[in-house]
């Protein structure tokens, strides 16, 4: 069960970054839902490698082929099961790893954990590839819920150190919003954007990596998502989010500024809106309040770390001989996973607030069956 989240809709994650497939099965969604086919085939080009001096250099389609579930395109009520054919792997450039294990990556603790038996090409089951069949299934969710009013965008906050603008999430930005998910690189401001770029750039030049910040935004949530304690909504995006490679960190709101603040200066003043639903002048929570959502936009933020497999001599050892070790990693690897991860949070975020809704109105499929969804 340690690839598989979620109580009304299950996902499940299978396959490894050099095996013939990687892929996903979706438990749970309602039957009769039409899935666009070619937004999620633009939704799934936004995480594609190969694209750009920022990613690696592994060309792959990322096309997902849809094996049950679906009929004419159309949820049938069965598990949803779909793969992506692995077609550019070069799995000779990892033949040295099982033996040395790259510094920062999962290589000794896969060992320690399954005694070899892991398979170490490409990084196995503990790849960023996994990342794509989480995105058939989050655009799907997307999708889902689009028909509900609820979008969810996420943008580059940071880049090593280099700070982006930071947005204004009220309904008027929402129509910016939609326009940074068509970038190639996906900024709020432009010329920021530019300079987090350089550091890329520099970063690949000195055969190094370099790590960053995505901002992740929910417009449209109704107030009492979640529950206190275990099951707030914190938690529960929390769980999911660090189910994505290379996440180190997460925080809503403020986040760790609240530490620094002054119960004052924290704390979101409410008010009555013109359609006599109650708002915060302010978001500083986040969103949510006893993990309960409020009704103000969702906002987290996620540190991703520098891409673990660099081409600069790094300290290892030789588990066989159980000596010192010198390590260069060859192959071809992103020189900032940031860009690539951007809408992989959006596909963990959307499958993680649609779960949520099924908990909050348990008739939310009969409602869709009487509608005609």
């Amino acid at each position: 069960m340690s690839s598989t989240f979620g109580t009304h809709i299950r996902i499940s994650v299978a396959g490894q970054s050099h095996a013939d497939a990687i892929g996903v099965i979706i438990d749970g969604l309602p039957a009769g839902f039409p899935v666009d086919m070619e937004a999620l085939s633009a939704f799934m080009g936004r995480r594609a490698p190969g694209q750009n001096r920022f990613s690696t250099t592994r060309k792959e389609a990322d096309a997902p082929e849809f094996l049950a579930g679906l009929l004419e395109n159309v949820t049938t009520g069965a598990p949803v099961m779909a793969v992506i054919r692995n077609t550019n792997t070069r799995s000779s450039d990892y033949d040295n790893l099982r033996d040395v294990p790259r510094p920062g990556h999962a290589d000794l603790t896969a060992e320690l954990k399954y005694g070899g038996f892991q398979d170490v090409r490409g990084g196995g089951h503990f790849s960023g590839r996994l990342t794509a069949p989480l995105c058939i299934a989050g655009g799907i969710a997307l999708q889902m819920l689009a028909e509900k009013g609820i979008e969810i965008f996420s943008h580059i906050r940071a880049i090593h150190g280099v700070e982006g603008e930071v947005p204004d999430y009220t309904p008027l930005s929402l129509p910016a919003l939609r326009a940074i998910a068509q970038k190639p690189f996906p900024v709020w401001d432009d010329g920021q954007g530019e300079k987090m770029q350089a550091e890329i750039d520099r970063a690949r030049q000195n055969a190094d990596s370099v790590g960053g910040i995505i901002e992740t935004a929910v417009f449209g949530l109704p107030a009492g998502l979640g529950t206190p304690m275990f099951s707030r909504m914190e938690g529960r995006l929390s769980a999911a989010v660090f189910g994505v490679p290379a996440v180190r960190g997460i925080a809503f709101g403020n986040g760790f500024d609240a530490a620094e603040l002054y119960g004052s200066e924290n704390n979101d003043s409410f008010y009555y809106d013109t359609d006599g639903t109650v708002k915060t002048r302010t978001n500083r929570c986040g969103g949510t309040l006893g993990g309960i959502t409020t009704g103000m936009p969702l906002v987290f933020r996620a540190a991703i770390k520098p891409t673990p497999s660099i081409g600069r001599e790094q300290e290892s050892i030789r588990l066989s001989k159980k000596t010192a070790e010198t390590l260069i990693v060859t192959g071809r690897h992103d020189p900032c996973i940031v860009p690539r991860a951007v809408p992989v949070m959006e596909a963990v975020t959307a499958l993680t607030v649609l779960d949520a809704l099924y908990d909050h109105d348990m008739n939310w499929k009969k409602g869709e069956k009487e509608n005609g969804k």
